[in-house]
């Protein structure tokens, strides 16, 4: 069986349900859109190479097909695409030639794979076809994007520019239409791909002419950073320390004083009140000196939006805890290759840091101050009680 234009609507249907259910959330560029318009870069091809309806229907099966292995992995996504398409063409009981055709139009696309037949290299021009647009950029920072946020590479704008420029000089296009059509476009492009690069290395350059200061600068920065973050960390440790003994102090207090005073109510009611007093005093200390160490979390989220404008302090773990691994990895990079976004993340931690400390202190002092007053009211009120007026 051939592919007519109805099994070519079926695959169609087919790819488009696999896709829209099952791409993953971090594929920005290798999804439907990006099918869609490889299909109509297919379409356009064909009829500039005036392909026969028979090879066009193979063309476009193929380009539907061709990155359906995104959904089951990353990584070799070709063979996946072609188990996938293989399956569906063997149920439709499509030729097995015309399904091996499609399996090496699908290997075509392979970035180190040389295309051979004339089908091969229409989709392997549809499919890198954006190299030749003029919103070329647009699809370049999908891919960056894409590349970070699958964990496939983190890599930052500069660096994927430089590949870029020898992935250009290595690419070229296979059809009589790619070389009329998208050379030319695709030349402009390398040329602002090539000043970027060359803007950025002079930018790197003037910056190692300065890095000298600020490394004498960022050595004492450095010192004065640890030493304060030392003894903030420590003076945390001695404030929960000193909680810590007010919590089993006065519950032991409790524990005691209940089991002693309860059983003697019905005897002498005179101390219920006494005991009421001591009671909570004992209550208000234990809860104080827990306040003053109950963490403080935040959502844990950030965006990349304030990654850029280096709103996030990403030393503390409530901004980041409940982002992606990928996320967060790209998002600590971003920050130690900017001497300014660091130290200034270093030195809000320290000031928050602070703010905690000064809270925790205040609320430890009026616990030390409630349970001072606390055992001095409820032994005058004890002595009231039993001594004899």
């Amino acid at each position: 069986m051939k592919i007519d234009s109805t099994l070519l609507m079926e695959s169609e249907a087919f790819v488009s349900k696999l896709l829209r259910e099952n791409t993953p959330p971090y594929l920005g560029y290798h999804n439907l859109d990006h099918t869609r318009e490889v299909v109509e870069n297919a379409k356009r091809i064909a009829k500039h190479e005036n392909f026969t309806p028979d090879e066009t229907n193979i063309l476009l099966t193929a380009a539907w097909f061709h990155d359906t292995g995104y959904v089951k992995t990353y990584s070799g996504h070709e063979q996946e695409s072609i188990a996938i398409a293989t399956g569906f063409l063997k149920k439709k009981k499509v030729d097995e030639a015309i399904i091996e055709v499609i399996a090496n139009c699908i290997k075509a696309t392979i970035y180190t794979q040389k295309p051979v037949s004339k089908i091969e290299k229409a989709l392997r021009d549809a499919d890198f076809m954006h190299l030749g647009k003029e919103n070329y950029f647009e699809y370049a920072e999908l891919i960056r994007r894409e590349w970070n946020d699958a964990g496939v590479r983190i890599i930052k704008k500069g660096e994927f520019e430089e590949e870029s420029v020898q992935m250009f000089h290595d690419h070229m296009f296979y059809t009589v239409y790619g070389r009329r059509e998208l050379t030319g476009i695709k030349e402009k492009n390398l040329e602002i791909l090539n000043a970027s690069v060359k803007k950025r290395g002079e930018k790197k350059k003037k910056d190692k002419k300065s890095s000298g200061k600020r490394n004498t600068y960022s050595r004492g920065a450095d010192s004065m950073l640890r030493l304060t973050a030392r003894t903030q960390i420590n003076l945390s440790s001695i404030a929960d320390n000193k909680s810590n003994i007010l919590i089993s102090l006065n519950g032991i207090i409790i524990s005691l004083g209940l089991a002693a005073l309860v059983s003697r109510f019905k005897q002498d009611p005179a101390i219920i009140l006494p005991t009421i007093i001591f009671l909570i005093f004992s209550l208000s200390t234990i809860v104080l000196a827990i306040l003053s160490t109950r963490p403080n979390i935040t959502t844990g989220k950030f965006t990349r939006a304030d990654i850029e404008k280096k709103k996030v302090n990403l030393l503390f773990f409530g901004n980041f805890y409940n982002m992606p691994l990928p996320e967060y990895e790209w998002a600590i990079r971003e920050m130690i290759n900017d001497d300014k976004y660091l130290y200034a993340a270093m030195i809000k931690d320290q000031y928050y840091l602070g703010k905690v400390l000064a809270k925790k202190y205040k609320l430890l002092r009026w616990a030390y101050n409630i349970f001072m007053v606390g055992i001095v009211v409820s032994v005058i009120a004890f002595l009231l009680v039993f001594l004899p007026v």
